[in-house]
């Protein structure tokens, strides 16, 4: 039986009405978790799309089942268009996620044991960099580097001294907490010096680069990838990139069948339309925003004694914060912050010393936030609110305060109109 809009919330209501609750948190949420955004109507609509009914293992022109043609059109749209924004010559649309691009990639690079070099989860790596409990770690031989423990910037001088005891096969750089410009021609120079091959993982910066505020790694790379969603704008999903001809051959066999099976062409769709605002010159105004609005915040709080900004400021959009002076860890800032309707995540620093599970900072990421039109005066009244907020963390009379100031900024800047 097929329902129609109304028949199916009635056939669902406990399931449409935490998609309501979850709408209405959304609306009236200020969201700063760096990894996640806010979609285009027609994102979701493609991914709401009738291509979530249509199975098709392979690739355009090479499939396995009949009746293709039409999600040929579809995925060939994401790839050229992937192509068009990053200045690859190929492209693999299909990543369900991530971690499954890093997975394939390594899949492309390396076999299971070799030693590789990643950034370190403290210093703001990414689980897939090395971590032991991922399987990145579990199936091959990963060795981290840091950063300066004076400046918490990459030095790349020691990462050279280390590449050369360590003797890699590969280098892994980009992270998920780390608020400075990666150079990566000099990641290229020391695994040309050490005869390794170069993997760059940009799913954070994906949409700076983009947007040319950001350096390029494809020109460096033998393969980038990425997610489509944080500073993309797009469906969660992923992407890798490549000049390599025979890597690309090797990328897609590791994508499919390597791991994944038939490609959501429902999520591919909804790349393509993404991508296709990432083109439009809209989205270089938007990325500036989201520059523009972390670099603010950042200043707010480089302003507070009681408040150490990690390397001292940020050029993309995230920076990692210390509360340790005001609170007694980032979990108690995380949960604080939720109470007043502001989400972000606690956040490990360079060189912690607590768990991950509590950790020493805060992380704030600047992108969804200018989806939805704060500017810069919005942003610095945002980081002024959880300044407030943790200041006065017995204070109610505050607290509600805070939550009036947000009601009032969510209010202004709607997150959608209309949405059902």
């Amino acid at each position: 039986m097929i329902f129609d809009q109304e028949d199916y919330k009635a056939f669902d209501q406990k399931l449409w009405d935490a998609i309501a609750n979850e709408e209405e948190r959304q609306q009236h949420n200020i969201e700063l978790i760096a990894s996640e955004n806010v979609v285009s109507k027609a994102v979701m609509a493609a991914q709401g799309s009738i291509l979530t009914n249509k199975y098709a293992e392979g690739y355009p022109g090479r499939r396995y089942y009949g009746g293709t043609d039409v999600v040929d059109v579809v995925e060939s749209l994401a790839i050229e268009r992937a192509k068009e924004i990053f200045g690859a010559k190929f492209a693999n649309v299909q990543p369900h996620s991530g971690s499954q691009a890093n997975c394939a990639a390594y899949m492309a690079l390396i076999e299971p044991g070799d030693t590789v070099m990643g950034m370190d989860l403290s210093a703001g790596g990414h689980l897939t960099h090395g971590a032991p409990v991922s399987f990145s770690g579990q199936t091959y031989n990963f060795v981290s580097y840091s950063v300066d423990p004076e400046t918490e910037l990459l030095d790349f001088d020691a990462i050279l001294k280390q590449a050369k005891e360590v003797q890699p096969k590969l280098i892994v750089a980009g992270a998920s907490a780390y608020s400075h410009i990666i150079d990566f021609s000099k990641f290229r120079e020391i695994a040309d010096a050490v005869d390794a091959k170069l993997m760059v993982d940009m799913a954070h910066i994906a949409g700076l680069v983009a947007a040319g505020l950001h350096p390029s790694p494809v020109p460096y790379a033998d393969i980038t990838t990425t997610t489509t969603h944080k500073t993309l704008r797009g469906p969660r999903g992923g992407l890798i990139l490549t000049n390599d001809e025979d890597l690309a051959k090797k990328i897609n066999s590791a994508i499919f069948p390597g791991i994944q099976g038939g490609p959501l062409e429902h999520v591919i769709a909804a790349k393509a339309v993404a991508f296709k605002e990432v083109l439009a010159p809209a989205f270089k105004v938007y990325a500036q925003q989201i520059l523009d609005n972390a670099q603010a915040m950042a200043q707010v709080f480089r302003q507070h004694d009681k408040f150490r900004v990690i390397s001292d400021g940020t050029e993309n959009h995230l920076f990692l914060v210390d509360v340790t002076k005001v609170v007694e860890n980032g979990k108690v800032a995380q949960n604080l912050l939720d109470e007043v309707n502001i989400t972000l995540n606690k956040n490990s620093i360079p060189y912690e010393t607590l768990s991950p599970f509590k950790t020493s900072g805060i992380r704030i990421g600047t992108a969804a936030i200018a989806a939805r039109g704060f500017g810069v005066t919005e942003s610095i009244k945002v980081a002024e609110l959880i300044i407030k907020a943790l200041e006065n963390a017995e204070n109610e009379a505050v607290l509600n305060q805070v939550r009036a100031e947000v009601r009032e900024l969510t209010d202004a800047f709607p997150l959608y109109e209309g949405l059902n």
